[in-house]
């Protein structure tokens, strides 16, 4: 089929809602290679940029020339509601299968199977579920017309937002049809991460990459080493910012801290974080209504939320690497002329970096246990029976497994609801690649630090290190900001820390087959001088 522009021009319009929009630079040549089927295309273009029209659009023209659905693959479902919703306004029949909506799974197959779907999404956990694999995907996978991979740095080893679902993808891909349509989408892809996907995608990949610089904002940072300085800085300028805003944290404990702490300063915030669950998408709604001031937000708000009129970002501390941040202060000033991205750093950041660097790979020892366990029963073990059997956290033995089970070959794989060995081994390998990208995240924090210390020349700092053209920045208009603090306001931010430590909720059910002999054991040795809710 060949394209058409009059008619994507007016799906834009639809999807916008603005008669009067137009493409920006790229967009129209993208969709005029997907759906003229001009080969596998990368899409590398900033955030706000617009890159889920390109796939929406080439859908919605793919679906009216009589092609089968597209099959979209994307870490973002929870947040991509607005986009969605974009979709809509085209006509374009959105469904999607993800952990957050299993009430809607038996309706979205049955669309699925009357062809009523023109997209549907899924999230890359869903392509190691077998059940998905057997009776959805095999039913449609004759029929997609197009594959979409969204935040394709995600497949790479050397991307800063590394999923291990993503891997799956690889392995799919090397099996598809060459004439296949395939459109890979990402905003943070450097040099090595292109090469990466250019290994994996294949060979004749077609790259369109454009201009990272956003002359919109304005960014600045400042060394607050003290929290209490923090909320203190927080406090006095967040009131007095114009518009609406996102203020990131590292950590859960942190964005409910801020946000407590600014709600009794009077200013009406809320705290997003991966626990808010089914109150996500009104917190969404809040913000891009301008019905509170600020969400204080872990990560859990990151790619894929789009609020164009956001008018500031301000990190509580600073991110572990220059791509994680560029994604995040781009959710700012998508529509405005001017906005303000501002990165606070504190003594406590790496540290917490530290810890997510640490414990992205399980340790030698843990997977020792696992595999040791496994090999002393048979019959397999699930996940709860695992935590019976060794002094290993949920969360640890459920990383431990999903990284193990996604090796080629895997030394485990799951029959129903248990996990059992297989007479692979582990490759040492493995320990290779965990090494190798543990010393890359070690490097990334290293350039964060020296982003922190810039007085000036912070935009030309991330284009540079995300291997663009930093010739095109031009000084943004928007003043700094004070980085002066109220005395008064830091005396209350130190009573307000005090007041408010987080308890460590003790565990509220135990394992099955009950507590492990060394757990008892430690609990026994813990009573006697506090508390046993530190080990349980």
């Amino acid at each position: 089929m060949s394209y058409n522009p009059q008619r994507a021009l007016e799906l834009l319009r639809q999807g916008t809602g603005q008669p009067a929009a137009v493409f920006r630079e790229g967009q129209e040549e993208a969709m005029r290679h997907v759906v003229d089927g001009q080969g596998r295309l990368l899409v590398v273009q900033k955030t706000g940029w617009g890159k889920s029209f390109v796939y929406f659009i080439a859908t919605k023209l793919l679906r009216e020339a009589g092609s089968g659905p597209t099959l979209l693959i994307s870490p973002l479902l929870a947040l991509m509601r607005n986009q969605i919703a974009a979709a809509e306004r085209m006509g374009v029949r959105a469904s999607t299968i993800n952990s957050d909506n299993t009430e809607d799974w038996a309706n979205v197959e049955a669309l699925i199977q009357r062809n009523e779907v023109d997209i549907l999404l899924i999230s890359p956990e869903r392509l190691a579920n077998e059940r998905f694999r057997t009776e959805v995907l095999v039913g449609v996978a004759g029929r997609i017309a197009l594959l979409v991979i969204d935040e394709a740095h995600c497949i790479s080893d050397w991307g800063h937002d590394f999923r291990p679902y993503y891997r799956l993808i690889e392995r799919i891909v090397r099996t598809l049809p060459p004439n296949l349509r395939l459109l890979a989408t990402t905003a943070t892809a450097n040099n090595r991460v292109m090469d990466d996907l250019k290994t994996v995608l294949g060979p004749n990949l077609s790259v369109s990459r454009g201009d990272l610089n956003r002359p919109s904002l304005m960014l600045q940072t400042m060394r607050l080493p003290s929290q209490a300085e923090r909320l203190a800085w927080l406090a006095a300028q967040v009131a007095a910012l114009p518009g609406h805003g996102i203020i990131y944290t590292l950590t859960v404990r942190d964005a409910v801290q801020v946000a407590d702490w600014l709600i009794s300063q009077g200013l009406n915030v809320a705290a997003y974080t991966g626990e808010t669950g089914e109150g996500r998408a009104e917190l969404e709604q809040a913000l891009l209504d301008n019905q509170v001031k600020a969400l204080v937000a872990t990560t859990a708000l990151g790619m894929g939320f789009d609020k164009p009129d956001l008018s500031f970002v301000i990190h509580y501390q600073t991110p572990g690497s220059v791509v994680a941040y560029y994604q995040q202060v781009g959710r700012a000033g998508r529509a405005l002329d001017a906005a303000y991205g501002v990165l606070l750093s504190g003594e406590e950041e790496t540290e917490i970096t530290d810890y997510f660097i640490e414990s992205a790979f399980p340790t030698r020892e843990e997977v020792r246990k696992v595999l040791a366990a496994l090999e002393a029963a048979p019959q397999g073990l699930s996940v709860p029976e695992l935590l019976g059997r060794i002094n290993v956290s949920k969360g640890r033995i459920e990383k431990t497994i999903a990284l193990l089970a996604l090796e080629s070959p895997a030394p485990i794989a799951k029959q129903g609801s248990r996990w059992q060995l297989t007479a692979s081994t582990l490759s040492e390998a493995f320990w290779e690649r965990a090494e190798r990208l543990t010393a890359l995240r070690r490097d990334e924090q290293r350039q964060m630090q020296e982003y922190v210390s810039l007085t000036s020349g912070h935009m030309e700092f991330l284009i540079q290190a995300l291997d663009g053209d930093p010739r095109t920045v031009r000084p943004n208009a928007l003043p700094p900001l004070p980085s002066s603090i109220d005395p008064g306001l830091v005396n209350a931010a130190v009573a307000y820390l005090r007041r408010t430590s987080l308890p460590i909720e003790p565990r509220k059910k135990w394992p099955a087959g009950g507590m492990s002999l060394y757990n008892v054991i430690n609990c026994l040795i813990i009573e006697t001088t506090s508390s046993c809710v530190l080990c349980c």
